[in-house]
């Protein structure tokens, strides 16, 4: 008889601990912070979703919600089916007319005064969504994804890019310092616009076993003067596209220079392009830009 007590118990706990296993996280009505620090009240699943932001859009697909997006800002073009959305304008020039006649519910917006001071005067609820590093596009995802009853796939997202990070991580750890010049714009290849501490792309080189010439510079997005680029002599030179993926100087333009040409990176053929929209959107394919990064930088441990 205590066996057969004992083995009912055990029954009886491993249907219990499959329930809950199988069981799905359900949305739980409440106050939300966001990243200026607003509690955003959210009392029933959103329905109707505005995505104000590109990086916001990829988070919002990615999770699986894109039948509910009913608009998106102009420049969010990934995925495909966002660029089929119908279009409240941009950063510079926000819609708000084409936004109220989408009728959201939600508003998932960067921070934006003036739009964001728009939208609270309308009375549209809207939640803010400005990550500062990796940290805060993990919890981003985690955010959006309490918020639109979608925890579950927002968890498997956030473990599947943590994964990745880790990956890269041990892969170059111990890998030799190079160092690296990361051209935001060379439409003045004589003053070209890096990337400074506090930005994405300087967390990324970090990461993926660079050191940023421009780690010591005053702000996120700098000028150098090609003077300085000389001085640094990087061993790697890296360049992005920018809106519709070409990059605002090609590596023969830099091969063709009197001054780039004669730098070592140059002669060397370390110069690259890398995709801007892979490093500088704090969404989900952030991940993809450190990988691609790390390619570069010691393309010999991918071999």
């Amino acid at each position: 008889m205590k066996f057969k007590a004992v083995f009912v118990f055990v029954v009886l706990l491993s249907l219990l601990i499959g329930m809950t296993i199988g069981c799905k996280a359900e949305f739980e009505p409440g106050t939300y912070t966001d990243d200026i620090g607003r509690g955003v009240t959210i009392d029933e699943v959103p329905q109707r979703i505005v995505c104000f932001g590109p990086s916001i859009t990829e988070v919002v697909f990615a999770l699986g919600l894109g039948e509910r997006v009913v608009g998106v800002d102009d420049f969010s073009d990934y995925p495909e089916a966002a660029q089929e959305k119908p279009k409240v304008g941009s950063s510079f020039a926000p819609s708000i007319e084409s936004l109220v006649a989408l009728e959201p519910d939600l508003v998932f917006t960067l921070e934006h005064e003036q739009f964001n001071s728009d939208l609270e005067a309308l009375g549209i609820t809207y939640f803010v969504l400005s990550p500062e590093d990796i940290d805060g596009i993990l919890a981003n995802i985690e955010l959006v994804g309490a918020i639109t009853d979608s925890i579950d796939e927002a968890a498997e997202l956030v473990d599947s890019m943590e994964d990745s990070i880790a990956n890269v991580l041990d892969l170059v750890e111990g890998a030799p310092g190079v160092s690296v010049f990361y051209i935001v714009d060379a439409t003045d290849p004589t003053l070209p616009w890096t990337a400074g501490p506090g930005s994405f792309i300087d967390t990324l080189i970090t990461m993926a076993g660079g050191e940023n010439v421009a780690a010591q510079s005053s702000g996120d997005w700098v000028q150098f003067s090609i003077e300085e680029v000389v001085s640094a002599d990087p061993d790697f030179i890296v360049v992005q596209t920018m809106v519709g993926g070409v990059p605002t100087i090609i590596i023969e333009a830099l091969e063709e220079h009197p001054i780039w040409g004669g730098m070592s990176a140059v002669i060397q053929g370390n110069v690259f392009i890398i995709d801007g929209d892979l490093v500088s959107r704090p969404g989900p394919r952030i991940v993809q830009g450190l990988e691609e990064l790390a390619r570069v930088l010691h393309h010999e441990l991918f071999e």
